[in-house]
């Protein structure tokens, strides 16, 4: 039993929800997100709550789906009202970050420079190393920057690469002179 999806969610004032030949479309104040969803799980909508239940309770694949569905909701209402953001932070010598356009432009120690286009939906800059990620929709946002992440991982020795805001590196010992 999912102990996420048991409760109402509740729907914030400006922020409207609707479900409609499997599509659920949530508008708020800085967006709207659509997700298409299954009929194994039932969504029931009040004016100020949205309230999820399997439709069959016996089957794994309905039980496990209500609690995904129930976070993917929580998700959708909270980023329509407050954007999800994301900062990574490049460290290196040489390493430089810049938003050209629709593409973020890298100089990661390559013989050539990294173009990534970004998505349409997240808006991106660059500023002394520093790119912060913003959009509606938090997948997205994750998954781009996990991308971005990707392309130069920090490295354990001199910590070179990027790395999330907050996040602390473990640092290895280098080779000692004898």
């Amino acid at each position: 039993m999912s102990r996420i999806a048991k409760l109402p969610i509740p729907i914030p004032a400006g922020t409207t929800v609707t479900l409609a030949d499997g599509i659920l479309t949530i508008k708020g104040p800085k967006g709207t997100i659509t997700r298409a969803v299954k009929n194994d799980v039932v969504i029931l909508l009040d004016p100020s709550s949205v309230t999820l239940k399997p439709r069959n309770d016996a089957e794994i694949f309905s039980r496990a789906l209500w609690g995904t569905y129930a976070s993917h909701v929580k998700n959708m209402i909270a980023g329509v009202n407050t954007p999800y953001q994301k900062k990574l932070i490049l460290e290196g010598v040489g390493f430089k970050s810049e938003v050209k356009g629709k593409d973020l432009v890298l100089a990661l120690g390559f013989s050539h420079g990294v173009t990534v286009p970004i998505p349409e939906g997240l808006t991106v800059t660059a500023e002394k190393n520093n790119i912060t990620i913003t959009g509606i929709d938090k997948e997205m946002v994750g998954q781009f920057s996990a991308k971005v992440r990707a392309m130069k991982k920090p490295e354990p020795y001199k910590g070179k690469g990027f790395r999330y805001d907050g996040e602390v590196i473990r640092r290895k010992q280098g080779k000692k002179a004898a």
